[in-house]
């Protein structure tokens, strides 16, 4: 199986928001799941689907 990784740059433009929010998320324990590969940090797309499901599901619910 294999899995598409993003970077920084990409997850911030999915997410309409800058590079450095998403740093920020990641320092914070709130943003999707990441690791390190070398000096770059990559997010699984499948996680961070998982994760942009997780926020539009806990905002829905607020709502009601």
């Amino acid at each position: 199986m294999t899995d598409e990784y993003l970077t920084t740059g990409e997850v911030a433009a999915l997410c309409r928001t800058s590079p450095e929010t998403v740093r920020f998320w990641r320092y914070a324990g709130k943003g999707p799941r990441s690791f390190k590969c070398g000096r770059r940090v990559l997010y699984p797309r499948a996680d961070v689907e998982l994760w942009l499901t997780g926020l539009q599901r806990k905002e829905e619910g607020e709502r009601v």
